[in-house]
């Protein structure tokens, strides 16, 4: 999360779903991580994961050799690869490193255990850490409100006024979507059909993201600064017919407005923001996850924030 976006995020195992016939307990090394690389394209990991996870697969072969046995590694061989890794390799390995290279581990011993392909898994014992990054930044209750009130000023401009940036940041603190989702958002996407109850449609076309693909309630007031943006702005097909860049200059331009100093307001100030509001008022940690479209192991190191950053 931006989103701090993680190596692993994407990364979810479907043992029902992920039988792997071809390998044996007796199957090499080299052979298992051929496999599991298909393995993850067609469960849809993200490119980011795909990428350092070949890439730390590929330091253990080196280490391993591709002609190991499976059923023959224990506990003591990944010990002893995490400790050459850290220290005898000649290159530099950072904590945050490491510990997405111990995940990389636990996800593929787990896969071919999970499969059963082999009989324990080597990785279970090893102990994993969370490497903590700095916390994001995230407005306080009177800087929201500040926010809010300098975009409702600016949309009732006598002299020039703009509906845009009252409901861009009503929609980020309603939804807590990502930049990218709402930059690609169509007007469609917002059903009104229900005045009580609208929702808006996060959609990806991509099956690798289907996960990501999500509804989520707005406030009934919203639809008033949405129909005087559209009858200002007249929008075709997507929402924002701007580029996200411009996006954010109408954002920062709304912090300075608000006279907000501290930090400048963008997407991730505004999704960090929504999800910590949401936590505070009790909302359940798995609805959270799913309303800001992470996986189950990305959202391990989101949780950990929300939590620190709510009992600021």
């Amino acid at each position: 999360m931006s989103e701090s976006t993680t190596a692993t995020a994407g990364v979810e195992i479907d043992p029902a779903t992920a039988a792997v016939p071809a390998l044996r307990g007796n199957s090499l090394l080299g052979a298992a991580v051929a496999e599991f690389e298909e393995h993850m394209v067609r469960k849809g990991f993200s490119d980011n994961t795909i990428k350092a996870f070949r890439n730390d697969l590929k330091i253990l072969r080196v280490f391993m050799d591709d002609g190991a046995v499976l059923r023959e590694i224990t506990n003591d061989h990944l010990t002893e690869f995490l400790q050459w890794m850290q220290s005898e390799r000649g290159r530099p390995c950072s904590a945050k490193t490491l510990a997405r290279r111990i995940t990389t581990l636990k996800v593929f011993f787990s896969w071919l255990h999970d499969t059963g392909v082999i009989a324990n898994d080597p990785a279970q014992e090893i102990v994993q850490f969370s490497v903590r990054t700095p916390l994001p930044t995230i407005l306080t209750k009177d800087e929201v409100d500040r926010l809010i009130l300098a975009c409702q000023d600016w949309d009732r401009d006598r002299d020039k006024p703009d509906a845009r940036p009252y409901l861009l940041v009503s929609l980020l603190l309603q939804t807590g979507m990502k930049k990218s989702e709402c930059a690609k958002l169509l007007i469609e996407e917002i059903d009104r059909s229900q005045p009580h109850s609208p929702e808006v449609l996060i959609r990806y076309d991509d099956p690798r993201y289907s996960h990501k693909t999500r509804r989520l309630p707005l406030h009934p007031s919203i639809l008033q600064p949405l129909d005087r943006y559209l009858a200002q702005y007249k929008p075709e097909r997507f929402l924002f017919d701007c580029t996200p860049r411009n996006l954010e200059y109408v954002l920062d331009e709304a912090g300075k407005r608000a006279k907000i100093r501290r930090t400048q307001v963008g997407f991730e100030t505004l999704r960090w923001t929504s999800a910590v509001r949401d936590y505070k008022t009790g909302m359940k940690e798995e609805q959270l996850r799913q309303k800001m479209g992470l996986s189950k192991v990305s959202w391990r190191e989101t949780s950990d924030k929300i939590q620190r950053l709510a009992g600021q």
